[in-house]
């Protein structure tokens, strides 16, 4: 009985763990986003376009568009999948749509809510 008991909590352990899944993602507000990119080992990414990007950034990123068809390619040929990935875009719904896809690779996926937008809009550090 006592196995039966322990098998059937590590089980649920597993099942309900809060770590990521693959597949899944973390959606996280302006300040939460800028404590994680103050961590050297996490990668920033912006998701938009060359020329948005080019119009102001969020210093230290790397740009890779999403809507670009050598998006996974680019991302695999540049991006660590053992150090975590903070995305975002301009206002959050094509960072979501990159995190899922980054996300089902493997990779550990923080977006930034409300985008680029809500960046600018707390008056956080830009770069142009």
């Amino acid at each position: 009985m006592k196995t039966l008991f322990a098998g059937l909590c590590l089980v649920f352990a597993i099942l309900f763990s809060c770590g990521q899944k693959e597949g899944q993602f973390k959606s996280v507000s302006v300040d939460d986003f800028s404590t994680l990119i103050a961590n050297p080992e996490v990668q920033l990414l912006d998701v938009r376009t060359v020329a948005e990007y080019s119009e102001g950034h969020v210093p230290h990123s790397i740009n890779i568009n999403v809507l670009d068809e050598s998006f996974e390619t680019m991302a695999d040929s540049t991006l660590q999948k053992d150090k975590p990935i903070a995305v975002y875009c301009r206002s959050g719904k094509r960072s979501k749509k990159a995190a899922a896809i980054l996300s089902k690779k493997g990779y550990i996926i923080y977006d930034l809510d409300k985008g680029f937008i809500g960046w600018e809009e707390a008056g956080r550090e830009v770069e142009r």
